[in-house]
C-alpha cells in the first residue's frame, strides 16, 4: 500500500530530501526534552523510510521521475532522477537510519553523551544529503551533496571536543575535502570538456571520447576524487574518524559515508564510462591492481589492531575496495555483485559497530584483548558479533554469502585469475581478524574470573541498543534467504545482470 499515492511521483524524491531536514529543526525545537527530540528522530526516519518504499514501488513499475531543482548555467543544473541504483542505496539508507537513531538512544544516554541534540540535528542533514546524491541526476548535483556530507559529518566526528576528536576531525575534513577538490571537481569539468554532458546516461556519456589517454586520466581522478571510497593512500581519514561515538561509526561505515563513495564509483562506472567502455580505458587495470593492494593491504593491518574499532575500520577499508574492484572488473556480474556488497556489507558491518559501541557502554572496554570471557556477561551481543563476523567472512548462511560470490564469478568473467586470488586471501585474512574475536569472548575465560557463567553475570548494553543489535544480526540471516527484491533492483540497472538461475551455487 503507497501511503504517499496522493503526492506526485516526482516530488517523492523532494520530499526525500527535505523531510529530514524538517525533521531536524523540529528536534532542535524540541531540545529542551530529550523524549521529544528522540521520538521526533525515529518519527522522521520512520516517514523517510517510507517515502523510499514510495519511491521503489514506482520505480519497479517504469515510472520516470525527474525533478530539476535549479539550474545554474543553461544546461547545468541541480537536478534528480530515479534509477534502480539509487533507489537500492535509498532503502539501505532510510533504513539503517532508524535503526542507527534507536541504537543512538540507547548510546548517547547510556554514555552520557553531551551536545546530543546537536548529534541528531547533523545526522538528520547528513541522511538529506546522502537521499540528495541517491537520485542525483548528473555529476555536478553529485559533486555539491558529495560536498554537504563531508561537511555536515564533521561536527559528528568532533562531537566530543577533544584533542584526539579534533585531529581526527581535521584528517577527516582535510582529505576529503583536499581529494574531492583537486581531482573530483578536475574529473567533472574534464568530462564536460570532452562529453559536453554531465547527465548520468545508461551506457556511458564517454562513448564518443577516442583519446585513451584523457580517458585513463578521468578515470584515476575519479576514483582518487573520490575519496569516501578510501582507496590507499587516502583512507586515513576513515581510521582517524574513529574517535567519533560509536553511533557515527555506523553512520560513516554503514550507512553514509563510506557508501557514498562507493555509490559514486559505482554512478560513474555505469553511467559516465559504461561497463564495456571501462574495457577500453587503459589505466582501469591499474586501478583493479590498486583496488586489490587495498583490500590485502588493510586487512593485515586490521590484523595488527587490538583496539576493536581500529580493526573494523580497517576491515571497512578492505571491504569498501571489493565493491571498487567489482565495478573496474567491467563485468556485469562483478558490477551486480559490487552493488550487492553495498547492501550486505551494511548490514554486516553496522552490526559489528553496534556491538563495539554495546561493549564500550556496558562493559567500558575498547581492546580486543580485553574481551576475554565477555561472552558470559553479554551474551546476545557477542553472538551478534560473530553473525556479524559470519556475514562479512561471507560464509553461508550470512548475507554476504551472495554478494562474495556474484564477485567470484564475475572475476571468473572477466578473466582475472589474480582476482580470483585476492578475493580468496581476502576472506582467509577476515577470518584472522574477526572470528578470534567472539571465540575468546565465549571460550576464554578471565584471569580472575575462573567460575561458571550464570545469567546474573549477564550486562548487556540499553535495551534500544541491544534492540537494533539483534535486528540487524537478524538482517544478516535474513538477507540470505530473502533477497529477491535487492536482485529486481539491481536487474534494472542498465547492463547489469545477476543471471540468478545460471550463477546459483
Amino acid at each position: 500500500m503507497n501511503l504517499w499515492g496522493f503526492v506526485e511521483p516526482s516530488q517523492l524524491i523532494l520530499l526525500a530530501i527535505i523531510v529530514p531536514l524538517i525533521g531536524g529543526c523540529a528536534l532542535l525545537a524540541a531540545r529542551k526534552s530529550p523524549n521529544l527530540r528522540e521520538a521526533v528522530t525515529i518519527t522522521t526516519s520512520i516517514i523517510l523510510f517510507t517515502i523510499v518504499l514510495a519511491i521503489t514501488s514506482n520505480a519497479f513499475n517504469g515510472v520516470q521521475m525527474q525533478v530539476t531543482w535549479v539550474e545554474l548555467v543553461p544546461g547545468i543544473a541541480l537536478a534528480f532522477e530515479v534509477e534502480p541504483l539509487g533507489v537500492l542505496f535509498a532503502l539501505v539508507a532510510s533504513f539503517l537510519w532508524i535503526i542507527t537513531s534507536i541504537y543512538a538512544i540507547g548510546y548517547m544516554r547510556g554514555h552520557h553523551e553531551k551536545n546530543q541534540t546537536r548529534f541528531f540535528f547533523c545526522f538528520a542533514l547528513a541522511i538529506s544529503s546522502v537521499m540528495a546524491i541517491c537520485f542525483s541526476r548528473n555529476l555536478l548535483t553529485l559533486f555539491v551533496f558529495y560536498e554537504v556530507l563531508t561537511l555536515s559529518t564533521y561536527p559528528l566526528v568532533t562531537h566530543a571536543g577533544t584533542y584526539e576528536a579534533k585531529k581526527g576531525g581535521r584528517i577527516y575534513l582535510g582529505i576529503l575535502l583536499s581529494t574531492s577538490i583537486a581531482f573530483l571537481l578536475l574529473a567533472v569539468l574534464g568530462t564536460w570538456s570532452v562529453a559536453g554532458i554531465l547527465e548520468f546516461t545508461p551506457g556511458g556519456i564517454l562513448n564518443e571520447v577516442n583519446n585513451p589517454l584523457v580517458l585513463g586520466v578521468l578515470l584515476v581522478l575519479f576514483c582518487y576524487g573520490i575519496g569516501k571510497a578510501a582507496i590507499m593512500p587516502f583512507h586515513r581519514w576513515l581510521p582517524a574518524a574513529m574517535v567519533a561515538p560509536t553511533p557515527v561509526s555506523a553512520l560513516l561505515h554503514a550507512v553514509a559515508v563510506v557508501k557514498a563513495g562507493v555509490f559514486s564509483i559505482l554512478k560513474v562506472a555505469i553511467y559516465i564510462f559504461g561497463i564495456d567502455g571501462l574495457k577500453e580505458v587503459p589505466t582501469a587495470d591499474l586501478m583493479l591492481y590498486i583496488a586489490a593492494a587495498t583490500i590485502l593491504l588493510s586487512s593485515c593491518i586490521a590484523m595488527t589492531k587490538d583496539n576493536l574499532k581500529a580493526r573494523l575500520a580497517y576491515s571497512t577499508v578492505s571491504q569498501l575496495s571489493y565493491i571498487v574492484l567489482g565495478a573496474l572488473l567491467a563485468s556485469s556480474v562483478a558490477t551486480a555483485g559490487a552493488t550487492l556488497h553495498i547492501v550486505t556489507h551494511a548490514v554486516g558491518k553496522i552490526t559489528l559497530f553496534f556491538c563495539a559501541g554495546a561493549i564500550m557502554v556496558a562493559a567500558h572496554k575498547k581492546n580486543i584483548s580485553e574481551m576475554a570471557g565477555l561472552g558470559r556477561t553479554m551474551p546476545i551481543t557477542m553472538i551478534a558479533f560473530a553473525i556479524g563476523s559470519l556475514s562479512i567472512i561471507g560464509l553461508p548462511p550470512f548475507a554476504g554469502t551472495w554478494s562474495k560470490w556474484f564477485l567470484f564469478v564475475g572475476a571468473l568473467e572477466a578473466d582475472k585469475l589474480i582476482v580470483l586470488a585476492v578475493l580468496t586471501i581476502s576472506s582467509l585474512l577476515n577470518i584472522a581478524y574477526l572470528l578470534p574475536i567472539p571465540i575468546k569472548a565465549f571460550f576464554n575465560s578471565p584471569e580472575k574470573n575462573e567460575q561458571p557463567w550464570s545469567w546474573s553475570q549477564t550486562k548487556e548494553a540499553p535495551l534500544p541498543s541491544l534492540i537494533a543489535i539483534v535486528i540487524t544480526s537478524i538482517g544478516c540471516l535474513v538477507l540470505f534467504f530473502y533477497n529477491q527484491p535487492f536482485i529486481e533492483l539491481i536487474n534494472l540497472i542498465p547492463g547489469v545482470s545477476t543471471n540468478t538461475q545460471e550463477l546459483a551455487p
